[in-house]
């Protein structure tokens, strides 16, 4: 088993609460409620915004061609994204301008900058392999039924297409290519999974200040 299965196959507990959230079961049948995703589209953009800057760090600390632009590929795949939340956020009047990043948030974006500033590409590829793959999972078991006919059918036919499946491959290369397996590794790479979990249940829940607006 190469080290990017490894990683992933020892946070299935992780990767099997994701799935199981209520957030996320509510995306899966349409029930979620509109300002809980409203809440999620504007900190899940100021949170891609970091992702991109993160994959634009680890291009240029990149030891080899390939890998520069590979993470430059994946820095395009994040701007589609941030063209869908964008399509979202117009759709149910989120200000994307005027987002404040919550706890949630800052801790996993704080985390992911510090670590491809600080760490190497490696390291950085692991810190941000989770959340593709956990998407890219995410979206093929919402849409193993096909894709459903209600307000976050494009938010699962995004996450399950082959070209999302594949952005997440590439990452998955990067991490068997410029990693070492240590325990650094798995820690980063299990921390950057309960961020995930953290950011859906922060959506789920609401943090208090956007309660309060």
């Amino acid at each position: 088993m190469n080290l990017s299965n490894e990683l992933w196959a020892a946070s299935q507990d992780l990767a099997q609460a994701c799935l199981e959230h209520p957030f996320i079961q509510g995306i899966s049948d349409g029930t979620l409620e509109q300002v809980k995703f409203a809440y999620y589209v504007g900190q899940d953009a100021f949170f891609l915004e970091a992702f991109a800057r993160a994959y634009s760090i680890a291009a240029a600390k990149a030891p080899d061609w390939l890998g520069f632009t590979t993470f430059h590929n994946l820095a395009s795949g994040v701007l589609e994204e941030l063209r869908l939340h964008s399509g979202y956020a117009s759709h149910w009047g989120v200000n994307l301008h005027s987002v404040e990043p919550e706890a949630a948030t800052r801790r996993y974006t704080d985390f992911l900058l510090a670590t491809a500033w600080g760490g190497d590409v490696g390291l950085t590829a692991v810190a941000m392999a989770p959340c593709m793959r956990l998407y890219a999972f995410l979206g093929e078991k919402l849409a193993g039924n096909g894709i459903p006919n209600h307000q976050y059918a494009d938010w699962i036919r995004t996450y399950s297409s082959a070209d999302f499946q594949l952005l997440a491959k590439q990452l998955e290369i990067l991490v068997d290519n410029y990693t070492s397996n240590n325990a650094v590794v798995h820690s980063t790479y299990r921390y950057a999974m309960f961020c995930e979990r953290d950011f859906f249940q922060a959506a789920w829940i609401l943090e208090q200040s956007e309660k309060s607006r």
